[in-house]
């Protein structure tokens, strides 16, 4: 009699099991649906408009102003298309516009590199942060460098830092320094006084390439219900690459400002800038300071 008490008790369940995996299966497979059936549609909305339209089905109605913003070699090289961003989920990010990175007697100085090739982001990153604030786009700064005992900077970065450096490498002071190369609390490696934040700009440190893994800024982006990212900074293809990629792959819309960032050489810059721009646009978008400015000053003055 136990026994098939047990036996039934435990058929119950298994039918219960079932019923509520097909529940579960059902429910994933309408969310999956419903964004493919979106996707399409927005696909025949971009044939017709050539318009990345902000997507309210997926983040509501705008909390700010729509900004339309022209983009360049989209979908295909030599195309011109457009990408929608709601102004106050809208995101200014500049990367490690440091002294180290484009300053004299800063990391990259130190190294060896033409300085002109990044310190050439400093005036457009200016003009950009001078167009926007005021206005609801948010500001955010990244500064890379490392603890004063070094604790979180890798052996191997280390070294070649030394190596390319002719034996000073991070941490240590070159010859007429400003202090010890990428170390949290160095004058060198603050942010360039041109493109300095102010007050109600956000400002955080990471110690690697990237920032998803190695900082706070995907809270930052959260928690201010970012949606969209602008991007400029230094040096394009190794930092901004990065975090940009970092971005996509959370689904952040990202468009890069090509003339507001630089790298230490300029087929790097090349070939990362057309990067971004393949298979219609892999990372992002691509565009410049002056269409952005354009757009805003129409837009969200």
């Amino acid at each position: 009699m136990g026994g098939d008490v047990r036996k039934s008790v435990k058929s119950v369940k298994g039918r219960l099991e079932s019923d509520n995996l097909r529940k579960y299966e059902d429910f994933y497979s309408l969310a999956r649906d419903r964004l493919l059936a979106k996707a399409e549609i927005a696909a025949e909305r971009f044939k017709e408009t050539k318009t990345f339209e902000f997507p309210t089905w997926q983040y509501g109605e705008p909390i700010g102003t729509i900004l339309k913003l022209e983009i360049e070699d989209c979908p295909r090289f030599g195309d011109i298309a457009w990408i929608e961003m709601d102004s106050a989920r809208t995101a200014f990010l500049s990367v490690d516009m440091q002294v180290d990175f484009c300053g004299k007697h800063g990391y990259v100085d130190a190294m060896g590199y033409d300085l002109f090739l990044t310190a050439s982001a400093l005036m457009p990153v200016r003009s950009c942060l001078e167009a926007i604030r005021g206005t609801d786009i948010k500001v955010i700064h990244t500064r890379e460098g490392h603890e004063p005992d070094l604790s979180d900077a890798p052996f191997n970065k280390v070294l070649r830092s030394k190596i390319i450096g002719n034996g000073t490498g991070i941490g240590e002071i070159p010859e007429g320094g400003l202090g010890r190369l990428l170390v949290r609390g160095q004058k060198n490696w603050d942010i360039h006084p041109d493109v300095y934040p102010i007050a109600g700009e956000y400002v955080l440190d990471k110690a690697g390439k990237g920032a998803f893994g190695s900082s706070t800024l995907h809270m930052y982006l959260k928690n201010l219900s970012i949606t969209h990212i602008i991007i400029t900074g230094v040096t394009t293809d190794v930092c901004v690459h990065t975090i940009m990629r970092e971005a996509n792959d959370y689904g952040y819309w990202c468009i890069l400002l090509k003339d507001s960032t630089g790298a230490t050489d300029r087929g790097n810059y090349e070939a990362a800038i057309k990067s971004v721009k393949m298979e219609g646009g892999v990372f992002g978008n691509v565009t410049d300071s002056k269409k952005f400015i354009d757009a805003v000053n129409r837009q969200l003055r």
